[in-house]
């Protein structure tokens, strides 16, 4: 725009300068026009004419030349608008992009987080169940030899004292403690006759018998019990070599 401005302005000052050298010419021409001949009338007339025509072409070139300029204004214009559409268009979508990412990053953090979380809660429970069960076999372990006395003392009973009412009480007693720790998860292991199990029996003494496999247990010194197949205590017993 500034050369544009420069141009005109030096072609206005040509046009300001033509104008004062015709205006000085046609007022030597009327100072003369009395000595002039018809001839020199006629030429001085000639010479107008070309100067019009003169100013006319140079009227025409600065009109073309504006146009020109113009039209080179108009393209810069409009070269100008496309690179800051595509400067805004690429700035978008850099920013889609960076948007994108960030949106992906803390996906990815809620879905370990989420995870992590699933984690430690299955974990806890784990340990949770574990230390109810430790607790409820440390309970049974201090359980166990009341049990072995009630037993104990049942089995000394003698066939007349078993009908006495201290007998049957005592009886209805072990009875009930045995379904309360059945109620529980709590069970006796079988062992006699049964293929000795080093996870389950503790074998004491071995010995001899024709009757039984090897490897069988003939006699079960001490009962052992379960806890959700949980061993609370093995069981004593004698294997048959």
């Amino acid at each position: 725009m500034e050369d544009k401005d420069k141009a005109i302005e030096i072609m206005k000052a040509a046009m300001e300068k033509e104008k004062k050298m015709q205006e000085a010419s046609e007022e030597t021409k009327k100072d003369s026009m009395e000595t002039e001949t018809p001839d020199q009338v006629e030429t001085d007339a000639a010479a107008d004419n070309s100067e019009t025509v003169s100013d006319e072409i140079v009227t025409e070139d600065i009109a073309e030349e504006e146009a020109e300029m113009e039209e080179a204004d108009s393209e810069d214009a409009d070269d100008i608008k496309q690179k800051k559409n595509k400067f805004f268009k690429n700035s978008k979508s850099k920013e889609l992009i960076a948007k994108d990412q960030k949106i992906g990053e803390l996906t990815d953090r809620v879905m370990r987080t989420i995870a992590e979380f699933d984690n430690f809660r299955k974990r806890s429970e784990k340990e949770k169940s574990q230390m109810f069960d430790m607790g409820a076999k440390n309970v049974i372990e201090k359980l166990l030899p009341i049990i072995d006395n009630f037993e104990r003392g049942l089995g000394a009973i003698s066939e007349e004292e078993k009908e006495s009412a201290f007998a049957k009480g005592i009886e209805l007693i072990y009875k009930q403690l045995i379904t309360a720790l059945e109620e529980i998860g709590v069970k006796p292991i079988d062992a006699v006759g049964k293929e000795f199990d080093p996870n389950l029996h503790n074998a004491v003494m071995h010995g001899e018998d024709e009757t039984l496999g090897a490897n069988i247990v003939s006699d079960e010194f001490q009962k052992g019990y379960l806890y959700h197949d949980i061993v609370v205590r093995h069981s004593m017993v004698k294997v048959v070599n």
